[in-house]
């Protein structure tokens, strides 16, 4: 099975809300060890802006980090098709559009799970489920 993650779940799992939030982001990570996940390239430019603004990174030590995530996932690009469906996201749901666009671009993928704490836990979109973060 495919799972997507979102900017919160890398941005956790690098420690930067904390030991306990880092842990959840694991198990997880852990939970869906055999599955193939995938990251929307979004994320990455979302992780490395958090990394450098609110964690105070140094931009190479971020640029390390969002390199191996982007090695150890499949990477799903922002395309013309995921952006309009993104925007039917947001207009039907009234999500923001850079949600709309994990969650699109999660779909395009394939994937049947999107870890995110930012969207409504158990909502589907063309079969693809949203989870919170393992508690």
């Amino acid at each position: 099975m495919r799972v997507a993650l979102d900017t919160n779940i890398l941005v956790d799992a690098e420690g930067v809300n904390g030991a306990d939030q880092a842990r959840r982001a694991q198990a997880s990570l852990d939970l869906y060890g055999e599955d193939e996940l995938v990251v929307p390239a979004q994320a990455l430019a979302e992780l490395f802006t958090v990394l450098t603004r609110k964690a105070r990174w140094p931009a190479v030590q971020a640029r390390a980090v969002v390199l191996t995530w982007h090695d150890a996932c499949v990477v799903v690009e922002t395309t013309t098709p995921v952006l309009f469906e993104a925007m039917d996201l947001a207009t039907m749901h009234q999500f923001s559009l850079w949600d709309s666009i994990m969650l699109a671009a999660a779909a395009q993928a394939g994937c049947r799970v999107l870890l995110s704490e930012d969207l409504h836990p158990g909502f589907v979109w063309r079969g693809v489920e949203v989870r919170p973060p393992a508690g």
